[in-house]
């Protein structure tokens, strides 16, 4: 288990807070490499198959809801099928933050 998945999401309401960027960034994105960061380096996604959309289900309602819930910082989650694409990024900055690279580390650490 990574460092990362070891830290504890802390609150990102405060008004100091910012997106993360630069060599900051880039040293989060190295700790998650099967997340991709988008165009405006403001998400991370990752998908993940499974062999039917009841898995698909079992994984959103078993894996994450339950990591995000311990840690207060929740995905946003599409399904598709056997599909479910996660999308993290701090809603109260308008980008990434280090929990958004917690959550993922802590989801990597249970599906590598």
């Amino acid at each position: 288990m990574s460092e990362l998945a070891k830290k504890k999401c802390s609150s990102c309401h405060d008004k100091d807070l910012k997106p993360l960027s630069g060599a900051d960034l880039n040293d989060y994105l190295d700790e998650v490499s099967k997340w991709k960061i988008d165009a405006d380096h403001k998400k991370i996604s990752r998908e993940f198959v499974f062999k039917d959309f009841v898995k698909a289900v079992d994984f959103v309602s078993g894996v994450i809801a339950d990591i995000a819930e311990e840690e207060g910082h929740h995905p946003d989650i599409h399904i598709s099928y056997n599909k479910v694409t996660l999308e993290l990024y701090t809603h109260a900055i308008g980008g990434l933050s280090e929990n958004d690279f917690i959550v993922a580390s802590k989801i990597d650490a249970i599906f590598p």
